[in-house]
């Protein structure tokens, strides 16, 4: 860091701990920033998820302390209190700048309505890395950690495509989403999966404006177990005859199948989902899940810190990978159901590299 941003922190670090602890108390953290010392003349860095219930955002948290730890940066992490909620991160954001913080990670809930906040970080000197869910536009970020989700929407489609393809089934799809606000995470699996299966898309940035009669409909659920639950239950009532169910990701995968198990359908239902935490592959073990796409969050966050020190360290910027515009941290279809095609590892695969 330099020695103004040093300056400034040292002389905001009484004002910038009361900020931060009101912060994380807004954003339902209820712990500590960081590794909870002072710092010392260790660069601030930043990580602010989505929420921190998500084993997911847990990972992702453990990842960064870890590396945090190895490259001798001070950690502050903040979250909002659920899926949705931008003026927590805003938040967390002018916490970070007051703080004199070389620079922060963030798992954008508004991946549009953040830009602002993310300008104002940038015009400070702090490098803006987005983690998972990539700001609206993509440039709003100084570079972007994630998952090709896109990628991991097309692998579950293209295997459930297979899959009922081989047993002659005529699919009923019902499309289990994140939030209203659509953040691209959400928009790149949904429409990555639609492709994946054959679905012609309208615009490939919008979620629910195709036409396919294949599509019974869409619904939100917070990413969570419970909005899972729920969805699925109002569009079993919509239309009984659903047979396939792409959900956000695994959480919502487990309530989705609560909802069709009250229903007496786990027999013949197929769910898909993303995430490959511990939980999910074990549900694609048991039969719950037929597959999922695993992602990597603590590698994720662990690149992300590796690429902040070397910021603070000596202003070098990560670099995007090859022919893509993020740094792509890697993505593997789980199933013990292979399909001809269509590239998998099996569940004992998705055990050893799961996390949660």
């Amino acid at each position: 860091m330099n020695q103004a941003g040093t300056a400034r922190r040292r002389a905001t670090s009484l004002a910038v701990g009361a900020v931060a602890v009101l912060a994380l108390a807004a954003c339902g953290g209820g712990s500590e920033p960081g590794g909870g010392g002072d710092g010392g003349d260790r660069p601030i860095v930043g990580l602010i998820t989505k929420t921190d219930t998500n084993p997911f955002f847990v990972k992702m948290r453990e990842g960064a302390q870890q590396a945090a730890d190895t490259q001798g940066v001070e950690l502050q992490s903040f979250a909002g209190r659920q899926d949705g909620d931008n003026e927590s991160q805003v938040q967390a954001i002018e916490t970070l700048i007051s703080a004199g913080a070389a620079g922060f990670m963030i798992t954008p809930n508004d991946s549009a309505a953040i830009v602002p906040t993310l300008d104002r970080a940038r015009q400070q000197g702090l490098l803006v890395i987005a983690l998972d869910t990539q700001t609206e536009p993509p440039d709003a970020a100084d570079a972007t950690f994630a998952t090709d989700n896109f990628q991991a929407g097309l692998l579950i489609g293209q295997w459930a495509k297979a899959r009922f393809e081989a047993e002659g089934k005529q699919a009923k799809i019902a499309m289990l989403d994140l939030s209203p606000n659509r953040p691209t995470v959400d928009v790149q699996r949904d429409q990555g999966f639609l492709q994946g299966f054959g679905i012609e898309v309208g615009d490939p940035t919008q979620i629910g404006d195709e036409s396919d009669p294949r599509i019974v409909g869409h619904d939100v659920t917070d990413g969570a177990e419970e909005g899972g639950r729920t969805a699925m239950e109002n569009l079993l009532q919509s239309d009984p005859s659903i047979n396939l169910v792409y959900t956000i990701n695994e959480p919502v995968a487990a309530g989705a199948h609560e909802a069709i198990k009250a229903a007496g359908r786990e027999n013949d239902i197929e769910i898909v989902s993303v995430d490959g935490g511990c939980p999910g592959v074990e549900n694609v073990e048991a039969g719950i899940i037929g597959a999922t796409s695993q992602q990597y969050p603590l590698k994720m966050a662990a690149q992300g810190v590796e690429a902040l020190a070397a910021f603070a360290n000596d202003g070098t910027k990560p670099q995007a990978t090859a022919g893509k515009d993020f740094v792509d941290t890697g993505v593997t279809l789980i199933t013990d159901e292979p399909q001809p095609g269509v590239e998998s590892q099996d569940t004992a695969f998705g055990l050893e590299n799961c996390w949660g």
